[in-house]
């Protein structure tokens, strides 16, 4: 759930207290198929199904819409009016969910301005391809629907005594089965889906899709000590069997005291802690948990470490950079396209570079890293929306040894993008997406 340009202070305080491939022959090069639509000012993450990718862009006016593109072309297919309604702003912008229904179709569900006076936002369904409605279901507050399956999994009255998570049938909108509470959908197939349910004692919990029969629980401060709050945010993301997790610290604004924090992994197939990384921060940019996490330890004093590349896998230390190697202030975190190396960014000023392996200061003359376009990100100009909201982070490509950025850069890492049946999108500077297949297996990204 954590985004970057989003750093969530207060992300649930007030909840909590009630690529196919595109090969080559042989060493014959071909072009990977690419495209970029300027037709839209993207501000959430985008999901794809059924050669169709969906996103949440802002109008000029401020108003927001759910857009959907051909994934083959870049081509516009339809746009719809969308909203949010209970969304905390720590949480970003949600993406719409997109949901293969057979026979190549899909359904894309999004949040929508209400039909009726008491409800305040309109959960849809629409064809994917057309932008058809199929369905459509009041809510009164929600934090966004999300793909569970072929299902979809939604959190309804989020902002009530009443919270609860509904699983839908996407294609006719009807309630397969409910829980009480509020959930976040972190990872699924086409038989389970693991939720976190979000309360005082956060617990991951397997389900049946279904049936909703349990199948295991794990509390999260089993993982990681007593006193977790997820105020402070959270993120996940898959490796092969496995489920890693990353739950950033909080501080008490009455008692000062910061919330047990840090990163682990657990088996997907019976929820069994494998491997615990206590009081680490996940670093911005980086991968995701499970493709690529990049943290930095925080003693009891509240002082960083150095920085260290994890495996997601096992947890051991790929690589790390010595607390006495890091530069004072002023600077970025940069990342080249394998992560092999972290660079130290000064915008306009020469940066330092090191060895991710052996912790080495190497020259940063040729070095290149990808780091945030914007350092200081302006919060979205919504209509008739909490305050606070941003866009979903955009990287460029910089060179170390001055500060400037490359010109013309190409496509960003996969470790930022991840790929998704052999198609990367991402969000360019001024809002564009761009897309390229270029058979990537599937990989999680920056944002999960």
């Amino acid at each position: 759930m954590i985004r970057p340009h989003a750093k969530p202070a207060l992300v649930l305080a007030g909840v909590l207290t009630l690529a196919g491939c595109s090969g080559s022959e042989a060493a014959t090069p071909v072009a990977h198929p690419t495209w970029h639509n300027t037709e839209m000012n993207v501000v959430s993450r985008t999901t794809s199904a059924g050669g169709v990718a969906t996103t949440t862009s802002m109008k000029p006016d401020g108003t927001l819409e759910t857009v959907a593109v051909d994934l083959a072309s870049g081509r516009k297919l339809w746009a719809h009016p969308a909203t949010m309604a209970g969304r905390l702003p720590g949480m970003g912008v949600p993406a719409p969910a997109i949901v293969e229904t057979g026979a190549g179709q899909a359904v894309t569900v999004a949040v929508g301005p209400a039909k009726q006076g008491r409800w305040k936002a309109t959960l849809v369904g629409l064809d994917a391809k057309t932008g058809t409605r199929r369905w459509t279901r009041p809510v009164h507050s929600t934090f966004g629907p999300q793909r569970c399956g072929s299902f979809v999994c939604v959190s309804e009255n989020t902002a009530l005594a009443t919270a609860r998570v509904v699983v839908l049938n996407p294609v006719t909108g009807k309630v397969m089965w409910k829980l009480p509470g509020i959930a976040e959908v972190e990872w699924s197939d086409a038989s389970r889906v693991v939720l976190l349910r979000l309360a005082q004692h956060p617990v991951l919990e397997s389900y049946d899709l279904k049936t909703g029969k349990v199948g295991w629980q794990l509390p999260i401060e089993r993982a990681l000590g007593m006193g977790v709050d997820m105020s402070g945010g959270w993120s996940f993301g898959a490796t092969t069997g496995n489920l890693v997790g990353y739950v950033a610290p909080y501080t008490n604004p009455k008692t000062k005291k910061v919330s047990a924090f840090g990163m682990f992994s657990a088996k997907l197939s019976d929820g069994t802690v494998n491997w615990i990384r206590p009081s680490v921060v996940r670093v911005y940019p980086s991968g995701s948990p499970g493709f690529a996490p990049v943290v930095r330890p925080v003693d009891q004093q509240g002082q960083y470490g150095g920085f260290a590349r994890l495996d997601a896998g096992n947890g051991r230390v790929l690589g790390q950079i010595p607390v006495a190697q890091v530069p004072s202030s002023g600077w970025w975190l940069s990342f080249p396209t394998r992560m092999e190396k972290l660079g130290f960014l000064r915008h306009g000023k020469p940066g330092n570079a090191f060895d991710m392996p052996t912790g080495q200061a190497v020259e940063v003359k040729d070095e290149r890293g990808w780091s945030f376009c914007a350092t200081d990100p302006k919060p979205l100009p919504l209509k008739n929306q909490n305050p606070g909201f941003y866009s979903v982070a955009s990287l460029c490509e910089f060179k170390l040894a001055d500060g400037t950025r490359v010109a013309g850069s190409g496509v960003p890492p996969v470790w930022f993008t991840g790929s998704q049946n052999g198609w990367r999108t991402w969000r360019d500077e001024k809002g564009g997406l761009r897309a390229i297949r270029d058979g990537s297996g599937d990989t999680p990204g920056m944002y999960g």
